[in-house]
């Protein structure tokens, strides 16, 4: 059970991590376009900043560190079990 947990939790994780990439490229793109003049959904990403990406970027940095710890906590619990 916990293993299916951690497998679903990273999946999870990597899920958003692309939906992070996929927003950065995004503004990326959406700025260069603005700097030409031409409307590639700034102020739609600006729209979507607060309610979609902050909580994307959040969810991903507290996964990273949860993750981090578990693993850190399953090598110290399977060494003292040795």
């Amino acid at each position: 059970m916990k293993e299916k947990f951690l497998e679903w939790l990273n999946l999870a994780l990597v899920a958003n991590l692309f939906l992070v990439l996929f927003s950065f490229f995004w503004l990326a793109v959406a700025v260069t376009g603005r700097a030409f003049g031409v409307s590639l959904g700034l102020d739609l990403w600006y729209r979507l900043w607060e309610p979609v990406f902050t909580p994307a970027i959040g969810i991903l940095m507290a996964g990273a560190l949860l993750s981090g710890l578990l693993g850190w906590l399953r090598q110290r619990f399977d060494r003292q079990s040795l």
